[in-house]
């Protein structure tokens, strides 16, 4: 073998050895290929390959391909799936410290979020997660939650007594409806556009792109404006595959992470604004609450029985005080 040969020979053994350490983290999302959160993972992915010099990427599975939210949480604790994109409502009967992002009403308003989940709060909240098997890696925006209903608009607390409400498979969310007066079904997000169909349930809630990219207002024209929960999404990595990593590994995970939030925020706002236009467009009404108070004043049970512990407790707290 001459000099070249050899040359050639130990070329292709490097590059070779290169595409064997080159890897893509699965990432699941329940959202089409084109929303916000889907997007922002994406662009973590892009930021990932280009701080680990082609060595680590993210393939994204959007469209619920690899299971339901609670699928692929189970998934991540065992360490079949790297990655998964969710809200924290799902999360809250593993890592009860994520409840204090999920009570009702406990934001005054997006910027307030936001302040929240990018300090030491949102810090706090993340690390928590580790002790239940999940590497809590940023925050994504899911906008403000509220009613939408296939027949009778809600205008009032009144009107949703006896109402069949989807909700996220949460026993907060189960309660904070109950609490309205209404009857809670816990449903995967994937089953909602044929209940609401089929008039299995009366109405659901979400933000306005759910809202708008699952086909839900086709099925329920009435949208109030409740505007009860700004739980955040957050972005969760498999701890048994993390522990797995390199600390240089960790660390470009970690900050590719933290600069697809920007990303994200962008497109959500112009999401948001494009959703609702659509959904108008399309013969949506929209309702404002004419007691919103009554509604907040409704949660003072699901506080006590959701925020009883000290730790809880104080969360909500410093949340209510942030400024």
């Amino acid at each position: 073998m001459n000099n070249m040969t050899k040359a050639l020979v130990a070329a292709v053994a490097i590059a070779l050895a290169g595409v064997a350490q080159a890897r893509d983290f699965r990432s699941s999302d329940t959202h089409p290929g084109d929303y916000p959160t889907v997007m922002g993972v994406k662009f973590m992915g892009e930021r990932l390959k280009e701080l680990s010099g082609g060595k680590l990427g993210i393939k994204v599975f959007p469209d619920s391909k690899l299971g339901q939210e609670k699928d692929t949480i189970e998934m991540i604790k065992i360490g079949g799936l790297d990655m998964v994109r969710v809200n924290v409502a799902p999360l809250n009967n593993i890592v009860p410290e994520t409840l204090a992002l999920a009570m009702p009403f406990v934001f005054r308003s997006k910027d307030h979020m936001r302040k929240v989940v990018d300090g030491p709060i949102g810090d706090e909240i993340l690390k928590a997660m580790e002790a239940q098997g999940f590497i809590g890696l940023a925050y994504y925006d899911s906008g403000a939650r509220s009613f939408y209903t296939a027949a009778k608009p809600i205008k009032s607390m009144a009107d949703m007594k006896g109402m069949k409400l989807r909700v996220q498979q949460s026993d907060l969310f189960v309660a904070m409806v109950e609490a309205l007066g209404a009857n809670a079904t816990p449903m995967p997000y994937g089953e909602v556009f044929t209940a609401l169909k089929t008039h299995l349930i009366d109405g659901a809630e979400n933000n306005w792109p759910s809202y708008e990219s699952s086909s839900h207002y086709e099925a329920a024209k009435n949208y109030s404006l409740t505007e009860h929960s700004m739980a955040p999404e957050v972005v969760v990595f498999s701890k048994k595959i993390w522990d797995t990593l390199s600390a240089d590994e960790q660390k470009q995970i970690r900050q590719a992470a933290k600069e697809s939030v920007a990303e994200m925020r962008k497109l959500w706002d112009e999401r948001e604004t494009k959703a609702r236009a659509k959904v108008e467009g399309a013969g949506t009404q929209v309702f404002k609450i004419d007691d919103r108070q009554q509604m907040v004043d409704a949660m003072k049970p699901v506080y006590e029985k959701f925020a009883a512990d000290a730790k809880i407790k104080d969360l909500v707290k410093r949340i209510q005080d942030t400024q």
